[in-house]
Order: structure tokens, then sequence, then C-alpha cells
């Protein structure tokens, strides 16, 4: 489907002549809010997994097991699974600003916490912490951006969203790497001290700026003009139209047998992500690598690539308007990356390309996964089946990197438990194929 196409319902009740004055006015809004918000993701997802690059010193100051830290790194999603729900259905009340600002001065503290960590016990409890803290701030930036772009749009949205992660592997690595390297004992201090204290601070300040800059909705925003303003509302509600009849309540949300199934796909999808997120560095250095800055060097690259094809694929899909084999492929690049890690062990320079297969796959999966939940839900079903979807899914995160720790600790290889993650990629990839719609019930094509 063209752009022209995509955009039928706008000419149709304002004039051929407006379909491009609309889309200027979405790239005028993408340029003013994608930027803060890739910014939050990206200091969010550092405080999440630089717990990775501490792993390298604290593991062995701490005397924590593989299977402890694993754990203790996956707990944080209990935290998520409790809190996720309440937080998505407060934001949709009291709105995103609030809320998000919230999240981001919370997750901020428990992270710079992380410092004082001495037993396993409260490293559980400070991770758990930083999971309840962060809750909502993704299904809620998801619900977020239904308030500003059309269905046409948001794959993309979401995948320039989606770009944080690579993009704080790509600043965060190198940072974590070189203050595990260089800022040994300074001031008393460990070095994964320094790293959870000094990767903490920004949060705070974002947490604060996010108060200032944030606008809720379009008809907010002072930096749009009343016709843009009009444009934009006048958009939305044709494509809120076209997408079909939806459920819009909660409970209603609860009753859609899709809902559940989409949270069984997301449970394996999104199981790859934080399990090589907590262990890139120890699987880097597994392939020969010692050095604690050379690691945070390299563990960039897999996210450089991951960023560029992330972008592309959600672009595509949006144009496309077809979301199961841009997922579903996706997943199963992850896997065979995943696989193909343990089989390379032996030969670094493979081995840090299929890395670079498996982290590439599973981020490319997410901007079409996430246009799924919309075409079967809206209004406050949107918001809790969203955040139901994400919150139960992303428990995986905490049953990946304990069943790699687990088997580490048994087997001596990291790889054991990659292939089960990969297993859970291949399953996510079946289930989207043979149950997924091609488009949402009782939508239009807009021709």
């Amino acid at each position: 489907m063209s752009s022209t196409e995509g955009t039928v319902g706008v000419s149709g009740s304002t004039g051929i002549a407006a379909v491009g004055e609309v889309e200027a006015v979405y790239l005028k809004i993408a340029k003013r809010i994608m930027p803060f918000l890739v910014l939050l993701f990206v200091m969010a997802w550092m405080d999440r997994v630089n717990v990775g690059f501490a792993k390298l010193q604290m593991v062995k100051d701490l005397s924590f097991s593989e299977a402890v830290y694993g754990f203790g790194a996956g707990i944080f999603f209990l935290g998520y699974l409790l809190f996720e729900i309440p937080s998505n259905l407060f934001l949709e009340k009291i709105g995103a600003r609030k809320t998000i600002a919230r999240i981001t001065i919370l997750w901020g503290v428990a992270s710079i916490a992380t410092m004082f960590v001495k037993t396993a016990t409260w490293f559980y409890i400070v991770r758990f912490l930083l999971g309840a803290a962060e809750a909502g701030l993704y299904p809620g930036v998801i619900l977020y951006l239904t308030y500003w772009f059309p269905a046409r749009r948001r794959a993309q949205m979401l995948g320039y969203f989606m770009a944080a992660i690579p993009v704080a592997a790509i600043v965060g690595g190198p940072i974590s790497g070189w203050i595990m390297g260089n800022l040994i004992g300074h001031a008393g201090l460990a070095n994964w001290q320094w790293l959870f204290l000094l990767e903490g601070i920004p949060s705070l300040i974002m947490g604060l700026l996010t108060l200032l800059v944030f606008v809720d909705k379009p008809a907010e925003a002072r930096w749009l003009t009343d016709h843009e303003k009009q444009l934009v509302i006048t958009d939305l509600k044709v494509d809120d139209q076209s997408a079909g009849v939806r459920k819009h309540g909660f409970g209603e949300a609860l009753k859609v047998p899709k809902v559940w199934l989409l949270t069984l796909i997301y449970f394996c999808l999104v199981s790859a992500n934080p399990t090589l997120g907590f262990w890139i560095p120890t699987i880097i250095k597994g392939l020969g690598v010692k050095d604690n800055t050379t690691i945070g060097l390299l563990s960039a690259v897999p996210y450089i690539v991951g960023v560029i094809v992330m972008v592309l694929v959600g672009r595509h899909s949006d144009r496309t308007l077809e979301r199961r084999f841009h997922c579903g492929l996706s997943c199963l690049a992850s896997a065979a990356g995943l696989v193909l890690i343990g089989v390379f062990a032996e030969i670094p320079a493979l081995g840090f390309a299929a890395l670079v297969l498996g982290v590439t796959g599973v981020l490319s999966a997410f901007a079409p996964f996430w246009q799924m939940p919309t075409m079967f839900l809206a209004g406050t079903a949107a918001a809790g089946g969203i955040a139901l979807i994400n919150s139960l899914g992303n428990l995986s995160g905490w049953v990946g990197p304990y069943v790699v720790g687990w088997l580490k600790d048994i087997t001596g290889k990291a790889s054991t438990g990659l292939y089960v993650v990969a297993g859970m990629e291949v399953l996510a990839c079946v289930l989207i194929i043979a149950f997924m719609p091609r488009r949402a019930p009782g939508a239009t094509t807009g021709k």
C-alpha cells in the first residue's frame, strides 16, 4: 500500500490537498516527541542491563553463583508483572506526562541503590524494585503513540522508539566498559558501584525534564497550530473508525482469546532480548576477549546493525501493512543466531557474527508485533491489554537469564541455555504465522 492509499481516510474528509499537509504535520510531531521518547528508553535500558557489565566484577566481589546472578537479573520482570497493568491504566486517567515522570525518577533511584547491594537477598530486592519502578514505561509509550499517530505510521514510530535499545547498547556499552575498566577502587568504591551511580543520575534528570517538556495529546500541544491540531484529530478519528469494531473495556480485553495468544507469543518472542542484554558481556568474554573496555566496545556492534535493520523492517511493515511475516521471520532469525553462538563458540569471528544475528532478529520483531494488539483492542482495553501482554510476556526475561545461568553452573557453557531460548523464538514464529490474521477483523482497506 502506498502512502497515498494509506491516507485515503484523510483525503475523503478534508480534501486531497490535506493528505500531504497532514503527513507533514505527523513528520513535525515525530521530530518533536520521538527523540525525547528514545532518550527516555535509552536511560531505562541502560539502567536495566548495565548489571551485565557489573557482573564482570560484582559476582566475584559478592561471591554470587551464575544462577544467583541470572535469577537476580531476571527478577526485575516480576516487578514489571505486578505493576505494569496498574501503571498503564493510571496513565490513561492522569496522562502520560505525570506517569512517565514518576516512572523515570523512581527507576533512577532504584538503579543507584544497587550500588549498596551486599547479599543475594538484597540484590533480588533491588532488582525487583527497579522492575516495579520501570513498569508501565514501554506499554505506556505504545499507548501514547496511538494518541498521536494513525496505524499506518505506528510501526515505524515504534521502530524508532525501539531503536533506543540498540542506541543504549551503542552508547552505554562503551561507557559501561570504560567505567568497569578505569574506576576501580576510586573513592573507596568498586568499579561496579561507580557504574550504578553514574548511570542512575541521568535518569533522575530525565524524570524532571519530562514534567517540563512532555505533552499528553495533540490538542494540548502549543507547538501545533489550531489548523494542524484539527487535521491530526480528524485523521486519527477516521483511522480509528476504519480499524473496525474493537473491544474498548479492560474486562472485555480479558475475554479476547487472541490477547492471551499474543501474551504467549510475546513470552517466547521477548525471551532473547533480556537474555542477550544480560549475557552479552559474558558471551563476548567467552569468545576470548578479556579487556573490559574492549568488551564494552564490541557489545555495541550487534546493536549498530540491529538499529538499522529494525527501522527498515518497521518501515516496510507499515508500507505493506503486513505484520505476521515481518515479526515471525525476525524471531526465526534470532533463533538461528542463538543456536549458532554455541555452534561457533570456538571460532570467535563466526560466534560474534551469530551474536549480531541473534540481537538483530529479536529487535526487528518488536515493531510489527505491537501492531497486532490494536487490531483487536482500543481505549481502556488497549491500555490494559497491552500492559497485560507486556507484563506477562516479559516474565520470560526472568526465566531466560535464570535458565542460562543455571545451565552454565551445571555445564560450564552459556550456549546450553541459549538453545532453550532459541526454541522459544521458533515457537513464537510458528504461533504468529499459524494463528495471527493478516489484518484486523472488520477493518477497511482504505481502497
